[in-house]
């Protein structure tokens, strides 16, 4: 019957016009979130977020420059949505969008050329509103917003964890002091137990929200915008959301609304877009590119790729990336031919992704489209790209766009952060924005991802393995902290637990690094887009347990901080009266293999409860298959 139900469009659309009333309230459809809207002297737009009753969002204020006050109520139009659509890929293969909505015109001055419009939806996962400039009957006009005058006011006592960076640290900080702008999404958390997430969707055509400290009204946070949008009507800003729940493990099970909140996929055809897993090549030589692919087949990876310097030193605009022409301070002797690796890959049935930086991009693009497509390459991995400002932001989309119509897939490296542009445009397979482990993070600092970076979508955090001094002896010498922190089990563990459609492992490490351990079958079989995703258990910064099902399988990851730690994990989410083989990879000191893996493989069903003992830095992997 579900099925048959999937597709149906079961909207229920119904419009009333409410005039010479300062105050409108929207519910979402379990009723537990509420926005409030309210005119107050003067014409200024204020309003409030409560969750199950109690205020989460307090009075704040909202417009844009030379939208801020002398607004009256002209009209307000409802509309509820409850529809399911399939992704492309994702967390899971079936999405609902259900939301209560109302948009609310407003006159400036009384002025019917001056209209603002706000639209709000509430949805049981968040609240979420953005501005919309209408086209009046006389035509459009431009449009210059210069600030946002929106306003988050939070109950005192109200603690955020912070990163100025998106590939940052985060930190637990009270609402003051802060010496910089804190990333999106924000987690923020209340006094009484409540989590409440700020975030940022459908940002294509804009300039990128932070979020800053009001300089004079107390707990309150606003939206700062990068720098000036200039455009023309009609015109709509990106979404503002605001997510609650009494668990922030909920927050990240509900991270579908943000791509709720972008338009449908406009690829016709989609079949050429194949997630999939991906080991990098840095030695830019045959032998290495040819290693690597043999490597790709016999741990049952997809791609392969080849990072900077392929097309010479990256930051030199004059690189041409449309020729091999190897950085000789990668590889001084490199007899690297492209053209027979992409070829020998594909006879192994294995892709090749090309990184390519920004300066590249920008001046070629509309030559490298084609030629790659030709040369039978599978993506791109965009590197160093310009983030923030309304120019590069238009650039950076219209040119996933533009990789679409030649069949070429994407990773975003570095500083930029998802906002669901994947529903739309879903060749964008993934995107760094992560301090992943490139950077070498230490367990405690992976607890926190889930909870805060993890809700805006998929991230390339460049899964390591071997990067350690016991497992790599030249490692020995490495500068102090350029080594990895954690413990085998978390690493296996962060494949689940970290979504990413592309998902780069055995970073910083070569094939010649893997000895067959028998844990690797781990890897080997774990998939990156999924049927369905449960967020079993986790509290932010202490650990996190996620159980994610492909087809009839599932694969379940737990990682803890720095601490040890034992918790127990209920399998009832697997299928009542059937009989599985689960097989636990988990750190064990005294296990006989170099990484310190151990695996037992035990008959479970839904009635199972395991008991699960992380050693510091740790995690466990499990995979559940049903026994036929």
């Amino acid at each position: 019957m579900f099925r048959a139900l999937a597709f149906l469009f079961c909207c229920l659309f119904c419009v009333q016009v409410i005039h010479a009333q300062s105050s409108q309230q929207l519910l979402s459809p379990d009723g537990k979130l509420q926005f409030a809207f309210n005119l107050s002297e003067g014409g200024h737009l204020n309003y409030s977020v409560y969750y199950q009753e109690k205020p989460v969002i307090l009075a704040s204020g909202l417009g844009l420059n030379g939208w801020e006050s002398g607004f009256v109520l002209s009209a307000v139009s409802s509309a509820e949505k409850d529809t399911l659509w399939k992704p492309v890929y994702g967390e899971r293969s079936i999405v609902r969008d259900h939301y209560a909505e109302m948009v609310i015109t407003l006159k400036q001055h009384n002025d019917e050329s001056r209209k603002l419009q706000l639209q709000v939806r509430a949805y049981n996962e968040g609240i979420a509103f953005r501005y919309m400039l209408p086209e009046q009957a006389q035509g459009g006009r431009d449009v210059s917003i210069k600030s946002e005058l929106t306003e988050f006011a939070m109950p005192e006592g109200t603690r955020a964890w912070f990163t100025s960076s998106a590939q940052g640290e985060y930190s637990l900080v009270p609402l003051k002091d802060w010496t910089a702008q804190a990333e999106r999404p924000l987690l923020l958390e209340q006094p009484g137990g409540v989590y409440v997430c700020l975030a940022e969707a459908q940002m294509v055509n804009y300039s990128r929200m932070k979020f800053t400290l009001h300089p004079t009204k107390a707990n309150t946070i606003c939206a700062t915008i990068y720098d000036i949008v200039d455009y023309f009507t009609p015109f709509s800003t990106p979404w503002r959301v605001v997510m609650a729940a009494k668990h922030p493990g909920d927050l990240l099970a509900g991270n579908d609304l943000l791509l709720n909140l972008n338009p449908p996929c406009a690829i016709e055809n989609t079949a050429w877009i194949q997630p999939g897993k991906i080991i990098r090549e840095v030695t830019l030589s045959m032998k290495g590119a040819k290693e690597c692919i043999d490597f790709a087949v016999k741990r049952k990876l997809q791609y392969i790729h080849f990072d900077a310097g392929w097309y010479g030193y990256e930051y030199i605009a004059a690189s041409d990336a449309t020729k091999v022409n190897v950085d000789p301070r990668r590889n001084p002797n490199s007899d690297l031919n492209l053209q027979e690796v992409i070829r020998y890959a594909n006879e192994k049935g294995i892709g090749v992704f090309l990184y390519v930086n920004q300066r590249a991009l920008y001046q070629q693009l509309d030559e490298l489209l084609p030629l790659y497509q030709k040369w039978g390459v599978k993506g791109i991995k965009f590197g160093f790209v310009e983030v923030g400002s309304h120019k590069w932001t238009t650039w950076l989309h219209e040119a996933v766009k533009k990789c679409a119509k030649y069949n070429l897939m994407v990773d975003i490296h570095d500083e930029y952060r998802p906002t669901g542009f994947s529903r739309t445009y879903p060749n964008l397979l993934t995107q760094e924005g992560v301090r992943g482990d490139e950077e070498m993070p230490d367990a405690t600092s992976n607890t926190i991802l889930p909870f805060t970076r993890l809700i805006a979508g998929a991230a390339d955090h460049t899964i390591c393995y071997y990067h350690r001094p016991e497992l790599k002896p030249t490692l020995a010498q490495a500068p102090k902290g350029r080594i990895m922190k954690n413990r085998s089990g978390h690493q296996l563990a962060l494949s689940v637990v970290l979504y990413s459609p592309l998902q780069f492992l055995y970073w910083y490490d070569k094939p010649e690094d893997a000895k067959d351990e028998p844990e690797l079958e781990f890897f080997d079989n774990v998939p990156t887009v999924w049927d369905d995703t449960k967020v079993l258990d986790g509290e932010i910064a202490r650990f996190i347990t996620i159980a994610r099902r492909k087809g009839e399988e599932w694969f379940v990851g737990t990682i803890t901080n720095n601490d040890a730690r034992q918790l127990k994990i209920p399998l009832k989410f697997l299928t009542p009266g059937r009989q599985y083989l689960a097989s636990i990879y988990y750190d064990d000191d005294m296990s006989t293999v170099r990484t310190k893996v151990s695996i037992k493989r035990i008959k479970v069903n839904a009635n199972t409860v395991l008991d699960a003992k992380l050693l510091p830095s740790g995690g466990q992997a499990i995979w559940i298959r049903p026994v036929m």
